[in-house]
């Protein structure tokens, strides 16, 4: 495990070490990319750590021990990387681990659920939820937003079927049309004016969904916010960086070849993708690597 020491170092210089440090940034798989071209949008000059747990994808149904476990594992791998924060861009585990990791680990870690849903409410009061079976169940979005606003109306909608129609690459069949008409329908009856894309997968079918949608509805992205969020923090702690930054580091713990293929359509280019061996933690600070 890195370490980060300050023997010899003056006040100056270990600032200028934390701030040099990477961004973690980790979804089940090709999800997480809206919020990494969100990274690239908004802190340019930042760099990025992006990890795909794409041997134990799909998230969205699991249970919660399982994705509290995953995202232990992932950050005890990451703090070993030496990333100066984390950005959880995986809206399953955001709504089922948060709050729990975030007392077991030094390091900052933002989560997609809050930024959004204090945008949410700013900008409708009939507000749908498409996420994961796990993430609606969890029914986190809408306590959020009942936190913020107590008078609006959320309903949410478990899509099992999207995230593996969207790692498969499979977008613009007319199953995934007539799927997608069948999740949106209930939203649609209750005739929301606000639609919250609850997984980060999700953008990349907007050009499915958003045709659905009537005149008048507006599509949200928490992509955009958690990296709003992001960069607030970045601030307050004074680790944002201001210089030309590291190329992209992308890791899997599946097929490196597969996702290297799925991401390109997304990046615009072909990533260079390692494959990674995650720790194994019964609890934090006791890990252990994972053997194939």
């Amino acid at each position: 495990m890195e370490v980060w020491s300050l023997k010899g170092l003056n006040s100056g210089a270990i600032a200028r070490d934390a701030r040099k440090r990477r961004i973690g940034v980790f979804d089940s798989g090709v999800g997480g990319l809206t919020v990494l071209r969100e990274l690239y949008r908004q802190l340019p000059n930042e760099s990025l750590l992006y990890l795909a747990d794409t041997a134990r994808l799909p998230y969205g149904t699991r249970s919660p021990e399982e994705i509290i476990q995953f995202s232990r594992e992932i950050l005890s791998w990451m703090q070993s990387q030496g990333v100066k924060m984390v950005v959880m861009a995986c809206n399953t585990s955001s709504a089922l681990a948060l709050d729990v990791v975030r007392d077991e680990f030094d390091i900052p870690i933002l989560g997609l659920i809050l930024p959004a849903a204090r945008v949410a409410v700013e900008r409708g009061s009939r507000i749908g939820v498409i996420a994961t079976p796990i993430t609606a169940a969890s029914d986190a979005y809408r306590q959020a937003m009942l936190e913020v606003e107590p008078t609006v109306q959320v309903w949410q909608m478990g899509c099992p079927e999207f995230v593996p129609i969207i790692e498969q690459g499979r977008l613009y069949e007319p199953e995934t049309q007539a799927i997608t008409q069948q999740y949106l329908a209930p939203l649609l009856e209750q005739q929301i004016d606000t639609l919250v894309y609850g997984c980060t997968h999700y953008p990349h079918l907007a050009g499915t969904i958003e045709p659905l949608l009537p005149e008048g509805v507006v599509t949200l992205d928490p992509a955009v916010h958690v990296v709003a969020a992001a960069a607030q923090e970045l601030e307050l702690l004074n680790l944002k960086h201001f210089d030309t930054p590291q190329p992209t580091q992308f890791c899997v713990t599946g097929d490196a070849d597969r996702f290297a293929t799925l991401a390109t359509r997304w990046l615009g280019c072909a990533p260079l993708v390692e494959q990674v061996t995650l720790l194994e933690c019964d609890r934090v600070n006791d890990c252990a690597p994972v053997h194939s």
